[in-house]
């Protein structure tokens, strides 16, 4: 039991983009990319769990609770935000810090920093954002927040009266975003690997 940070991989993705295979258990290097991002999570964190659906003897050997959707058919990221949620308030969690399984450079310090705007803003839920070069404009990293067990209720209805869109949602209720700074040319610390492509950079270190 705790009154801390639950951390959550949002590890319940389709994944068509990688022919429907968990991105998470690729390997990146001698590990997979779900053990890099456990590595970061861990120590940001009081516990951690994993968000997946379907068979969940496949992440067995991560020793980690692994906790589905509550609700039925595929709502995207914001349900398994939903339900860990859900986890954190059974187990005394006051909040959840959520992390997507495909992003293995994530910064050590993203819970600390979301933690002291949530405090400073007094915004239930914050999220990460990173300055895209190319397009010379923040961009926020929605799978990366830091949600409050009190938007449990809410979430809930939103998800059930059809919403989907992480932003659409955390705009509603006051969210805040933590900004993320890195320089031009060097790597966004939230590059993901969705394609084939992307795994190759990847496993070189670089991002083109």
């Amino acid at each position: 039991m705790s009154d801390g940070i639950l951390g959550v991989v949002l590890a319940g993705g389709l994944a068509t983009r990688m022919g429907g295979s968990d991105k998470g258990l690729l390997r990146l290097g001698q590990q997979t990319i779900l053990d890099e991002v456990l590595e970061r999570l861990h120590p940001q964190v009081d516990e951690a769990v994993l968000n997946v659906n379907g068979d969940a003897e496949r992440f067995a050997s991560f020793g980690l609770p692994c906790i589905a959707d509550s609700l039925t058919g595929y709502l995207g990221p914001l349900a398994g935000v939903l339900a860990a949620l859900e986890y954190a308030r059974e187990h005394q969690f006051h909040w959840v810090a959520s992390v997507a399984a495909d992003t293995p450079f994530f910064p050590t310090d993203f819970v600390t920093r979301a933690m002291e705007k949530a405090l400073e803003s007094q915004a239930p839920v914050v999220l990460a954002s990173s300055f895209d070069h190319e397009k010379s404009k923040w961009m926020r990293h929605p799978t990366f927040g830091l949600w409050h067990v009190s938007l449990e209720g809410d979430l809930r209805r939103a998800l059930q009266s059809g919403i989907r869109k992480i932003v659409i949602w955390t705009d509603s209720v006051g969210g805040a975003e933590v900004q993320f700074a890195h320089a031009s040319g060097s790597r966004d610390p939230f590059f993901n690997v969705n394609t084939p492509e992307d795994l190759v950079i990847a496993q070189q270190g670089e991002q083109r």
